[in-house]
């Protein structure tokens, strides 16, 4: 009786000093670094901040999913790629949307990014130019389609106004006014492109084509 006791206190002590030194070699690849890459929007400490609970976590256990609900909290991001370096090291390389306009609806204010999602709004230096969208994104996808597709220079616009009829307003930054139908605007967007810069009509500001066939000028 006495030996069977001996023996197990030696396979217990022998099984606990084997799981005590796995718990110390798999601690040695515990996150204790995160570098972050490829960012010039998103400052890395808010990137490092909302990675916080992945410190001190094995990186040999690791998912992307852990990283991915971690850092898409910010709405700058648009992806992101994962590279370990063993044996305490998550490298972080970001991919973060670029905003083409400034959504002001319902009086909030929003960036809208080229595939027309929402970032949340914060003051950027180099983008203080952005045009103003007065409407719904949902609208203004439509209309950002058919500008694509007719090769419209976007940046010569300095505000969108949408209204409760369905159609648009776009102010130019040297303050011409194009006043759009609700539907079958592609010609007249084309129409306008090919007159701006001709000398005669260089004297007016407002260009309405909301008439059937027709263009009003003033």
């Amino acid at each position: 009786m006495k030996k069977r006791l001996v023996i197990s206190l030696v396979l217990l002590l022998f099984l606990t000093t084997i799981i005590s030194k796995q718990k110390l070699l798999i601690s040695k690849f515990n996150v204790k670094e995160i570098r972050v890459e490829n960012n010039s929007i998103v400052k890395e400490s808010e990137i490092q901040k909302l990675l916080n609970p992945i410190y001190n976590e094995s990186l040999l256990f690791l998912k992307n999913k852990e990283i991915e609900k971690a850092v898409m909290q910010n709405s700058f991001i648009a992806s992101f790629k994962v590279k370990k370096k063993y044996p305490s090291t998550l490298i972080i390389k970001i991919f973060e949307k670029k905003p083409i306009g400034i959504l002001l609806n319902e009086k909030k204010k929003y960036y809208l990014s080229e595939k027309i999602e929402l970032i949340e709004f914060m003051n950027l230096p180099d983008y203080q130019n952005l045009p103003y969208i007065l409407g719904n994104k949902d609208e203004f996808k439509s209309l950002y389609l058919n500008l694509s597709k007719i090769d419209f220079p976007i940046d010569i616009i300095k505000k969108y106004s949408f209204f409760e009829t369905g159609r648009w307003d776009l102010k130019t930054f040297d303050n011409n006014i194009i006043k759009l139908p609700p539907k079958n605007y592609l010609k007249n967007l084309k129409n306008y492109l090919s007159v701006r810069k001709e000398e005669s009509f260089k004297k007016y500001k407002i260009f309405d084509y909301r008439l059937h066939n027709q263009l009003i000028m003033k």
